[in-house]
């Protein structure tokens, strides 16, 4: 007999065995209650999205699963942002910046940070993985599994999951841990799109092949929020 859906998904974010959790664009300046973008950070936090994402931080944390947090952000003089969309036009004009070094680009309550966790940031683009530093930290991790949570189902998150299948990844996407607006549209993007490319699942089972037997653990520390 070949292996349920629970034992390869098991193979896949098994701990030591080569896997990573990104979570996209959790910061304060997106998902935060004073945020750019409160009707996405209203989903995010409605649809218990960002707290399934704190859970999944927390859980890896625990097990010595590595957590990459990607970031966008931008200078104040816009220098090496893109202009080449309706998006960054309008982003440029949001009442939040996500400017370098402002509270708007660390992470978001409640996820934890740890000192382990590595933080990728970008000026430019749509996607956590193209011209950025994460693909060649996966592959210095021994990367072939990355979990990709976070904000929004419109933009980011299946860039960043079409860049990785690209790469050659296996990608995991907890369903409950990515939001976009409208709500409705999230759960199409998975269906009819997220769901041909990728391994779709949900918070407690990835939650639960962490706490099965062989899963190695740590007590880990959270430290500053990036």
């Amino acid at each position: 007999m070949g292996q349920s859906a629970r034992e390869r998904l098991g193979e896949q974010v098994r701990p030591g065995g080569g896997v990573v959790l990104l979570t996209v664009e959790c910061q304060q300046g997106v998902v935060g209650p004073h945020g750019a973008l409160p009707e996405l950070a209203a989903v995010a936090r409605a649809s218990g999205a960002l707290q399934n994402v704190a859970r999944l931080v927390a859980a890896a944390h625990a097990v010595d699963v590595q957590v990459i947090h990607a970031v966008a952000e931008r200078r104040p003089d816009g220098r090496g942002a893109n202009t080449n969309a309706r998006l960054f036009a309008a982003a440029a004009r949001l009442p939040v910046q996500q400017y370098s070094g402002s509270t708007a680009v660390r992470i978001a309550e409640p996820i934890p940070v740890a000192e382990e966790d590595l933080v990728v940031r970008r000026l430019h683009g749509l996607s956590p993985l193209a011209g950025t530093d994460v693909d060649p930290l996966l592959r210095n991790l021994g990367c072939r599994t990355l979990i990709v949570t976070g904000v929004s189902a419109n933009v980011a998150v299946p860039n960043a999951v079409f860049d990785a299948v690209n790469l050659g990844y296996t990608v995991v996407v907890p369903a409950d841990a990515i939001a976009g607006v409208p709500a409705d549209y999230t759960r199409a993007m998975i269906r009819h799109t997220l769901a041909l490319v990728a391994t779709v699942t949900a918070t407690d089972e990835v939650l639960g092949c962490w706490k099965s037997p062989g899963a190695s653990g740590r007590s880990g520390s959270s430290v500053s929020r990036g």
